[in-house]
């Protein structure tokens, strides 16, 4: 048996990570600072040093970027949501996990707010911000069925609740892109103090 294998292949996916990592940190700065359709593939390879041919064996195209750091967010967001005491409410577990994206944009308020704006218009990416959203909605579906002892193929509830939860913060994102002193975290408290009711009813209700 080849013992050497298995951590080779790991070392080189390690890699392969950490150059999505720093092709992702590249294509926000200058998505940031230059906007979706000034930038080029070829800029962002550039900016760490990359050919255009290189940059394509891991996305296919600056869209797919934005994609990765998207996905990296979610899973985040459904690991804080399964680790979530198993007492606790839907409405406070959901708003808790979304504390995942609301540290993110504290780090760097004014980068991040940009990036949101670019991405909510800019058509390319707020498809794929709302394509990913659903793979989102689908594990914390799972999660939150198993939380309540609910069948998610059966019940509506999880399914409801884990979109309900995503509509109050995609709408809390919206305002605060609009700029203003407004802080992230005070919106989307606003938000659950406004759905909390309806989550906590749907599934304990059940």
């Amino acid at each position: 048996m080849d013992t050497t294998r298995a951590p080779a292949v790991n070392l080189a996916e390690r890699k392969r990570q950490l150059v999505r990592d720093e092709l992702t940190q590249a294509a926000v700065h200058l998505l940031a600072n230059k906007g979706f359709e000034e930038t080029t593939v070829d800029q962002i390879a550039a900016a760490v040093g990359m050919s255009r041919r290189t940059f394509s064996r891991y996305f296919e195209s600056k869209e797919d970027v934005i994609v990765h750091m998207l996905a990296g967010a979610g899973t985040q967001l459904c690991a804080e949501l399964r680790a979530r005491p198993a007492d606790e409410s839907p409405a406070v577990a959901l708003r808790h996990a979304l504390s995942v994206f609301t540290a993110m944009m504290a780090g760097d308020p004014a980068k991040t707010r940009t990036l949101t704006r670019l991405i909510l218009d800019t058509p390319a990416l707020l498809a794929r911000f709302l394509e990913r959203q659903t793979h989102w909605q689908d594990e914390m579906t799972t999660i939150l069925a198993e939380r309540t002892g609910l069948a998610p193929e059966a019940d509506l509830w999880p399914r409801l609740a884990a979109g309900v939860a995503l509509t109050a913060f995609n709408a809390s994102l919206r305002r605060w892109s609009e700029g203003g002193s407004v802080d992230m975290d005070e919106l989307v408290d606003e938000a659950f103090t406004a759905v909390a009711p309806t989550l906590d009813l749907a599934i304990g209700a059940n």
